[in-house]
C-alpha cells in the first residue's frame, strides 16, 4: 500500500476511517462481432484520510468516472479492494449500502438530473434526514433549513417551497450539496460539480466545498478535467489517463512541475480556456 498512501492528504480534523483504494481495476466486456475487453480503470491506488481533499484529474474517457462508481458501491471492480472503514465496498451486499450511503455521499455532475422535477426543495434535504437520521418530520425540516443556510440559499423560507424549475444552475447544485450533507457523510465524492455551471458560478460552488469541508471536517474526492479547480479545492491530486495514474503528488506541486506530458496537455487547455474568457478566473 506504499503508492496507495503517497497521495494520501493530510490536513483536516480526523473524523472517520480512511478511503483505501488498492491496486483496482475495471474491464468491460464490449460485443463487436466478437468480444472485445476494455480496461476503464487499470491498477489505480490511492488513500484519502480523514478530513483531507484528494482530486483526481483526467479528460473524458480517463476513467476518473468510473472510479467513482465503484467507490459508492454502483460498479464492482474487476480486480484490487476498496475500503471504507469496516466496508469491503468490493463486494458490498446489497443491506450494507445503506450504511455506506450514509457515511459517503455523492454530489452529481448535472444538478437538472440530479433532482426530481416533481420535489420541492424543503422535501429533496428533508427526506435523508429521515431515512439516514431517523429525525421526525419537524426535526427534519428545521434541519433541512440549517442545510439550505449552510449552502447559502437564504432567506431559506423563499427557496424550501420551490421546485428545480424554478432554481438557476448554481441553485440547484446548492440543493444537491445540502442533501448530501443531510445524512452528516464522512466523505463526499464530487463528480464534475460545477463542469454545468456558467462560468460566473463555478467559483462560488468551489467555496462552498472547501468551506464545507473545513467547517464540518468532510474528506473530499473533487473529479474533474480542469487542473486549475483542482489547485482551489485539494491538496493532493492524481493524473488518470485512460484509466492510468499518470502522475500524483502535492497538487501545488504538480501544477508548477508537471513531469508527465499528459498533465502538460491538461494544464496547457485549462490555461489556454482561462485566457480566451475576458475577465474570468479560474473555473
Amino acid at each position: 500500500m506504499g503508492d496507495a498512501r503517497a497521495a494520501a492528504g493530510t490536513t483536516g480534523t480526523a473524523r472517520g476511517p480512511s478511503l483505501i483504494v488498492d491496486h483496482v481495476s475495471k474491464t468491460y466486456l464490449a460485443h463487436r462481432g466478437a468480444r472485445v475487453a476494455h480496461p476503464a480503470v487499470v491498477d489505480v491506488s490511492f488513500e484519502i484520510a480523514p478530513g483531507a481533499s484528494v482530486g483526481l484529474v483526467g479528460a473524458s474517457g480517463s476513467g476518473k468516472s468510473t472510479l467513482a462508481k465503484m467507490i459508492i458501491g454502483a460498479e464492482r471492480p474487476t480486480a484490487g479492494r476498496i475500503r471504507y472503514g469496516d466496508l469491503a465496498i468490493e463486494r458490498i451486499r446489497r443491506r450494507e449500502l445503506r450504511s455506506l450511503h450514509r457515511r459517503v455521499q455523492m454530489v452529481f455532475q448535472d444538478p437538472y438530473g440530479a433532482l426530481n422535477p416533481m420535489h420541492t426543495v424543503e422535501y429533496v434535504v428533508t427526506r435523508p434526514c429521515v431515512n439516514f437520521l431517523g429525525l421526525s418530520r419537524a426535526a427534519a425540516t428545521a434541519r433541512a433549513h440549517e442545510l439550505l443556510e449552510a449552502v447559502g440559499l437564504v432567506p431559506t423560507a423563499q427557496f424550501a417551497k420551490k421546485l428545480p424549475h424554478q432554481l438557476s444552475g448554481g441553485q440547484r447544485q446548492r440543493v444537491v450539496i445540502a442533501r448530501a450533507l443531510a445524512s452528516e457523510p464522512e466523505l463526499i465524492v464530487a463528480d464534475e460539480p460545477v463542469s454545468m455551471l456558467d462560468v460566473s458560478m463555478r467559483a462560488g460552488i468551489l467555496k462552498l466545498l472547501a468551506t464545507l469541508r473545513e467547517t464540518r471536517n468532510i474528506s473530499l474526492l473533487y473529479i474533474t478535467h480542469d487542473l486549475l479547480s483542482a489547485r482551489v479545492i485539494t491538496d493532493q491530486i492524481l493524473v488518470l489517463n485512460e484509466g492510468q495514474v499518470v502522475e500524483r503528488g502535492e497538487t501545488k506541486h504538480v501544477l508548477q512541475h508537471p513531469t508527465h506530458e499528459y498533465t502538460v496537455r491538461l494544464l496547457d487547455a485549462v490555461t489556454t480556456s482561462a485566457l480566451r474568457r475576458p475577465g474570468s478566473g479560474p473555473a
